[in-house]
């Protein structure tokens, strides 16, 4: 997500506008103080290379209460600011939606208490959001590719390669654990880069006999002295029963009925580290520039809306629309 920062932040300077990080998230907004700072053009240096995010995340539970959103209107009022660029998933961008709705009645609650004026309710009437998707799963709708998703696949694509020469080697089989709760993406697109044996996703349930199916390919490729087998598994698998299907559950299925030599590997929050991937670092560039001209352009009756990919072009959609 640092590419999507930086474009922001540098395409909001060019523009002639004051820009601020909000250090940890939504709790940062409320906490306020330090974790509301201006930045410059040389904030952002040198960390289009680097994972994750420098700014910080946060869970904060106090956003989802008026009581915390009525400080961090106040924190944001105190600075001048009523343009916001959210990075995040449906929880964050939902939450954003509801501080904008909310925005005016906070203002005017601020003034009740005198910690406002009300030539400050007037001066900052309204304010603009604009998010952008941050996750790997690629579960959003409306947007053919969320940042952080091909950084994801490449971490998976590397586990999997590495693991085949042990595998080749020992005549093993592999059950590779990815996330996706429930999206399957990465179990698909990773099943289909590494030529894996099977792949279990939560929106395609297996049907009834699944395990005779799955035994009868992996022997077969064996027969055709295949000396590997590897099977993805995405976390939030089901079988046609709403049962789970887990690494540990497959993995005992075929130790039990083929007797291979079987193990199993989570990759877990492997996946979601690292340096991003070339295409991740563009992406989000362009998404961050296409934000910054969507809160230069909006009006008092512009609706929130979240930059999305769609085929080559960074287009903007109605927020709730593609989170409801």
């Amino acid at each position: 997500m640092n590419a999507a920062v930086r474009a922001v932040v540098r395409m909001g300077i060019y523009v002639k506008a004051k820009v601020y990080f909000v250090y940890e998230g939504y709790q940062g907004m409320v906490d306020g103080g330090d974790n509301i700072v201006e930045v410059s053009w040389e904030s952002v240096s040198s960390i289009l290379q680097v994972g994750g995010t420098v700014i910080g995340s946060a869970r904060c539970k106090s956003f989802r209460t008026r009581a915390g959103r009525l400080q961090a209107a106040y924190n944001l009022v105190r600075r001048g600011i009523t343009n916001l660029c959210v990075i995040g998933g449906d929880g964050s961008l939902t939450g954003a939606n509801l501080f904008r709705e909310e925005w005016s009645g906070l203002l005017e609650e601020l003034a009740q208490k005198g910690k406002i004026d009300e030539e400050a309710v007037k001066k900052y009437a309204y304010l603009n959001i604009v998010g952008m998707v941050g996750s790997i799963d690629n579960d959003f709708c409306g947007t053919d590719m969320t940042i952080g998703t091909d950084s994801a696949l490449h971490r998976i694509i590397e586990v999997v390669d590495a693991i085949m020469t042990t595998a080749q080697s020992h005549q093993r089989t592999f059950v590779l654990e990815v996330m996706g709760r429930h999206c399957g993406y990465l179990a698909l697109v990773s099943a289909l880069a590494c030529g894996a044996d099977w792949v279990f996703i939560p929106e395609y349930p297996p049907e009834e006999g699944w395990e005779d199916s799955m035994c009868v390919k992996l022997s077969e490729n064996r027969a055709r002295k295949k000396r590997l087998n590897i099977i993805i598994v995405a976390e939030g698998a089901i079988d046609c029963h709403n049962k789970p299907i887990t690494s540990e559950k497959v993995k005992d299925l075929v130790v039990q009925r083929l007797g291979f030599d079987t193990r199993v590997t989570i990759l877990g929050h492997v996946q979601r580290g690292g340096t991003p991937s070339a295409f991740d670092r563009i992406l989000a560039s362009r998404m961050g520039v296409e934000a910054v001209l969507a809160l230069l352009e909006a009006t008092p009756d512009t609706p929130a809306c979240v930059v999305s990919l769609s085929g080559n072009q960074a287009v903007r959609l109605p927020l709730m629309e593609c989170v409801q």
